[in-house]
Formats: C-alpha cells, sequence, structure tokens
C-alpha cells in the first residue's frame, strides 16, 4: 500500500492502470478499521489494482483539500488515470466491489 502526502506523488500513483485511493485519517476509527478489508478484498479479488492512502490528519491536509475530501472515510477510484467512482463516509466492502467490479473486468480481462 503506498503512502500519498503531495500532489506529486498523487499524480504520479493515479498514472497506474487501475488505482483505489483510500482517504482516511489517523485518529478514524473506522478508517483504521478499514484499510486492512479493503486491501485483503484487493488482494483477492483485484490483484492488478494499486491501493494507496492519504492521511488527511498526518500532514496530507493540502492533499485532501485538493482532491476536494472535507469527510472520512473517502474512497477514489481511477482507471487509466481518471476518476470513476467516489464512495463516502458509510459504506461498505460490497459497496467497493460493486463499484470496481465491471471497470475492472473490462480493463484486465
Amino acid at each position: 500500500m503506498l503512502t500519498l502526502c503531495t500532489q506529486d506523488e498523487f499524480d504520479a500513483a493515479r498514472q497506474s492502470p487501475a488505482l483505489l485511493l483510500l482517504i482516511g485519517g489517523r485518529d478514524c476509527g473506522v478508517c483504521q478499521a478499514i484499510k486492512p478489508k479493503i486491501a485483503q478484498l484487493l488482494e483477492t479479488e483485484f490483484p492488478a489494482m494499486q491501493l494507496a492512502y492519504v492521511d488527511c490528519q498526518g500532514g496530507a491536509a493540502a492533499l485532501c483539500a485538493q482532491l476536494g475530501v472535507f469527510s472520512l472515510p473517502v474512497v477514489q477510484v481511477y482507471f487509466e488515470g481518471k476518476p470513476f467512482g467516489e464512495l463516502s463516509r458509510a459504506f461498505s466492502l460490497n459497496d467497493i466491489r460493486r463499484l470496481v467490479g465491471r471497470p475492472y473486468q473490462l480493463c484486465f480481462s
């Protein structure tokens, strides 16, 4: 899992064919609880997808503002460098699975 702090790091990560960006905070219990579950989901079901994390409370506040994030947690999905979808605040692993499944299959099948 990549940890991103700057716009340049984000721009480089976004160039991967598929990127799931988890935006959270070190003091956010939900963010810390869901992070390993998302990592496991990607590892088992979407292995070609890159996972990156932005900690809005740990020095990446400027990047979070540039991404338009004002509540936590947020998942943003990118395919071929372009934004595909976003989930925020209340979502499940099944919501992530539904968001990623079809475009992932089209890109990697």
